[in-house]
């Protein structure tokens, strides 16, 4: 796209937005955001303080609750219910919209076609992690995947739910290496790093801002990440695409989403207020101290990026052989 079309559409786009304020202000004194998970987790980590660069600049409240359950699923069915005003919106990772569909055989909703991308907040990457219950000389994926052929009873890596991004990413590098490896679930993250920690479990998948910590002081050893490219926050830490399985590549991400039917002028006036609080220095801080990336998008290219989000994991559950649960 030429530069003298790149400033029409940014124009556009801006004055998308600012009618889009317009109508939220007659239809929503409050635009409330909805997390599908307990509080204290990577999205209240991130979506709170950008919330607070938020406040003051907008004829709206932004308010932040939880309706917890069900793996995110409860939230998400709300929002669906919710009229498309804009005043209900779903914050959540990725995995709500894109993996949901494929390892569960009934949900109450389409993603694709019951809700609207408004805007993206930040990506991470899964970090493939060691800890004190493997050998110490183990310092690479590939290590750790001989170590495995010969050690096929012990060959097992945490994750914190079945069928979740960790644990696919997991069947996906076994089947890929021709490796056995087993997953051992966890109800949550917490006890799955406190056991990885402890020597209980060799290796799992984590997500980077809860290992990021631990690998700085020298307690866990990252092994290898997920993202395509090498991480910021790991620069010294190879992609499983360098070590050659290629398949093993994506990035998480945390977003919004609208009830489908929600005007694109108020998705515009949305997603130009998430983009401004990421372009603060204070959300730079928060971002880089959680081993975060910022992941700013207009809304349909962040769409774009959903629908191949989704169609990946379709290939990976297929791929796994992973069973849908219900």
């Amino acid at each position: 796209m030429h530069r003298r079309t790149l400033l029409r559409a940014s124009a556009a786009f801006g004055g998308l937005a600012t009618t889009g304020w317009v109508a939220l202000a007659q239809s929503n004194p409050n635009v409330f955001v909805w997390s599908g998970f307990p509080a204290g987790g990577l999205g209240d980590q991130v979506t709170r303080p950008m919330l607070e660069q938020m406040r003051g600049k907008y004829p709206q409240n932004f308010v932040y609750d939880s309706k917890p359950g069900a793996g995110g699923r409860i939230a998400a069915e709300f929002v669906k219910r919710s009229a498309p005003d804009g005043g209900n919106l779903l914050q959540c990772p990725s995995s709500t919209i894109t993996l949901h569909p494929h390892v569960f055989k009934k949900l109450p909703y389409d993603t694709l076609s019951d809700f609207v991308p408004i805007a993206s907040q930040c990506s991470y990457t899964a970090v493939f992690t060691a800890g004190p219950g493997l050998p110490a000389e183990i310092r690479t994926a590939a290590d750790y995947l001989k170590w495995a052929q010969a050690h096929a009873g012990q060959a097992n890596y945490g994750v914190p739910a079945m069928g979740s991004t960790l644990h696919l990413a997991g069947a996906l590098l076994g089947k890929q290496a021709g490796v056995d490896l087993r997953a051992v679930p966890y109800k949550g993250g917490a006890p799955l790093l406190n056991d990885l920690l402890g020597g209980q479990i060799p290796v799992s998948f984590n997500v980077v801002s809860e290992v990021l910590p631990h690998i700085r002081s020298g307690k866990l050893r990252a092994l290898a990440v997920t993202a395509p490219t090498r991480w910021k926050a790991l620069p010294d830490v190879p992609t499983l695409t360098e070590l050659g399985f290629k398949e093993v590549a994506f990035v998480d991400w945390l977003g919004w989403y609208g009830p489908a039917g929600t005007p694109a002028a108020k998705v515009a006036a949305l997603n130009a207020a998430v983009g401004a609080a990421l372009d603060t220095p204070a959300m730079g801080e928060v971002l880089g101290k959680l081993g975060l990336e910022v992941m700013k998008m207009a809304p349909e290219p962040f769409a774009a990026t959903v629908k191949e989000n989704h169609a990946f994991w379709q290939r990976v559950v297929k791929t796994t052989g992973f069973t849908p649960e219900d």
